[in-house]
């Protein structure tokens, strides 16, 4: 997934409801033609994210800023360690600041805490996976993170995958009549996109079985009993994923039971973010 159009994007927004239509308080006191230089420090124990992100932000707001990485991102990091400095117009170093900083805290706080979801997965083959559930307009930045700290992404948006959801079911009229109406969508407009199921028991894992053609079934709320047998249903025939009601506490009983991805949305819903700070050297 090409993540750049959006970050682009992102940065443009940023920069417009930050500055507007100017910096009035460093005008009012840094001279434009003046250079500094400033680091990036680390305040707290996480996993660094966001420094390419920030290189970015750097260079739409000055070309001339120069970046002297130290750490390289989804690196661990202790307390005290410099990231990187970068020099060049005070004024300029001034008006990324807040915009650098508000991007490199949310993603390794993000990326920290999807370290500690995975560190719980170590040996087995389940990766953990983020969802939908991200800020609006940083969800690139979420999900980048989300890599940098040792998971996996699910789908983008809407538009990259067919995830027929509990909803979608209810109101299509049935697990089997909304595969097939995904079905002759894709065929009917060509497009070639993975169908995902979410099954809310042992018998809608059978009618999707029986109906096939589809690339994952979700196991939505099963509890570990529940995962088990529907990981022996369905036996390798298909990718599985659990969801819903799986906590750090009970995510590696879960993965025991030999799913292939266990989605969870506190990945990016419920992080704190890193304390990072930009200091003038």
């Amino acid at each position: 997934m090409d993540y750049q159009p959006y970050i682009d994007q992102l940065i443009s927004l940023a920069i417009a409801e930050d500055i507007g239509d100017g910096d009035h308080t460093s005008l009012s006191c840094i001279s434009p033609e003046v250079v500094g230089k400033m680091k990036l420090l680390v305040k707290q124990e996480g996993i660094i994210a966001g420094i390419a992100i920030a290189r970015q932000i750097f260079h739409r707001i000055d070309s001339g800023l120069q970046v002297e990485q130290i750490i390289d991102d989804g690196t661990k990091v202790a307390v005290g360690k410099i990231a990187f400095y970068v020099s060049g117009k005070e004024l300029s170093l001034l008006q990324a600041e807040r915009l650098v900083l508000n991007v490199m805290q949310r993603m390794s706080g993000i990326a920290t805490q999807t370290a500690v979801y995975a560190k719980q997965l170590g040996g087995l083959k389940t990766r953990v996976i983020d969802t939908r559930k991200t800020t609006p307009g940083m969800r690139a930045l979420d999900k980048l993170a989300v890599i940098l700290g040792g998971g996996g992404n699910h789908r983008m948006g809407l538009f990259d995958m067919i995830l027929l959801k509990d909803n979608h079911i209810d109101f299509a009229g049935g697990v089997e009549t909304a595969i097939r109406k995904a079905q002759d969508y894709l065929q009917r407009t060509g497009r070639k996109l993975a169908i995902e199921v979410e099954a809310r028991s042992l018998n809608d894992v059978r009618t999707i079985m029986h109906v096939g053609g589809v690339q994952r079934i979700m196991l939505d709320n099963f509890d570990v009993p529940m995962t088990k047998e529907a990981v022996a249903l369905i036996n390798g025939r298909y990718e599985t994923e659990s969801s819903g009601g799986i906590t750090l506490e009970n995510l590696r009983t879960y993965a025991e039971c030999g799913v292939d991805f266990i989605s969870v949305g506190a990945l990016t819903h419920q992080i704190k973010s890193l304390d990072l700070s930009l200091k003038v050297c």
